[in-house]
């Protein structure tokens, strides 16, 4: 008999056409969030489960599949996962990395360059009819070329975020990260800081760390208070790294000079107040969202599958004690 694999919304099809040449697929027909009581339902009898980062997928999820022999998320985060049940329970947790990194860090790139000159403002403005001549005062912005931007996180994205922006835009560099890195400062001329110095010195700040209990709200009205008043703050990671609401009163207050998002606290939810504000670029999770980074992940999220079902370890496998424990 077949595999079963239930997916848990529709992704690109060249994943699934890769899981079907072997295994029994269903993919949910919901164009929304599963409930948990879908997700329960919708994992039963199955042998692997391909799910999305808005999915929460706890131990109870887990039990209800009791043939689950793997969990694909459909992402690089796994924080949606609880991974030491399912390093309990024995089955391997994979993720979609490395094939993503330049679709979001050119979003994160576009995200920069769109809220410093006041991209979505204008594009608003000339739509209203607004627009009536050159004036030497319309909707001025900021500069890039010789501003210093501060990178929280130097992982791949971060890095890549960083190399754009020094070489193509002639920005400095600062960075913060766990481990400090030689090769890329001499390569980019950068400067390691702590993140308060970081915060106090960059005039953009990019962040890209994973969600974890020490980088939840690791920016907040603390931090607001001792960044420049004409700094942008940019967050292609995880929502939950910024105090919404803090964000919100500090852009209402002029602390920073603007801000833009691709990934909310409590998403799709905004933080009250954060959609009327003009100084904010917002876009729905989005920065991964080119045809060709998509289906990758869905062949790698399949081949994560497919490797599990056949008794190989994953490449992507995030919790590798699983095969250290037999």
């Amino acid at each position: 008999m077949k595999p079963k694999v239930f997916v848990t919304m529709e992704i690109p099809q060249s994943g699934i056409s890769l899981l079907k040449q072997t295994c029994l697929v269903t993919v949910s027909k919901k164009k929304r969030v599963l409930t948990r009581k879908e997700l329960l339902a919708g994992v039963k009898g199955t042998d692997a489960l391909l799910c999305l980062l808005t999915d929460k997928i706890d131990e109870d999820i887990m039990k209800a599949a009791k043939n689950l022999k793997v969990i694909a998320n459909y992402a690089v985060g796994f924080d949606n996962i609880d991974v030491k049940a399912a390093t309990k329970l024995k089955i391997p947790v994979t993720n979609t990395p490395g094939v993503l990194t330049d679709a979001v860090a050119d979003h994160a790139c576009a995200l920069m360059l769109s809220i410093a000159r006041r991209i979505v403002e204008s594009d608003k403005f000339v739509r209203a009819g607004k627009y009536k001549g050159w004036e030497p005062m319309l909707l001025l912005g900021g500069d890039l070329k010789g501003k210093t931007l501060g990178i929280l996180g130097l992982g791949r994205i971060g890095s890549a975020v960083a190399e754009r922006m020094g070489k193509g835009f002639g920005m400095k560099i600062a960075y913060y990260d766990l481990n400090r890195n030689a090769e890329f400062e001499a390569s980019l001329g950068a400067t390691y800081l702590t993140v308060p110095e970081l915060l106090q010195n960059s005039d953009y700040v990019s962040v890209h760390v994973p969600l974890l209990p020490t980088t939840r709200h690791l920016i907040s009205t603390k931090e607001f208070a001792t960044m420049k008043k004409t700094a942008y703050l940019i967050n292609t990671s995880r929502g939950p790294v910024i105090d919404e609401k803090a964000l919100a009163a500090a852009l209402k207050k002029k602390q920073i000079a603007g801000a833009a998002l691709d990934v909310f606290e409590n998403e799709p939810k905004l933080a009250p107040g954060l959609a009327k504000l003009d100084n904010i670029v917002l876009t729905p999770h989005t920065a991964s969202a080119t045809i060709a980074t998509r289906s990758a992940m869905s062949e790698i999220a399949a081949q994560n599958i497919l490797d599990a079902l056949a008794r190989q370890k994953p490449r992507n496998t995030v919790n590798l004690e699983i095969y250290q424990q037999q």
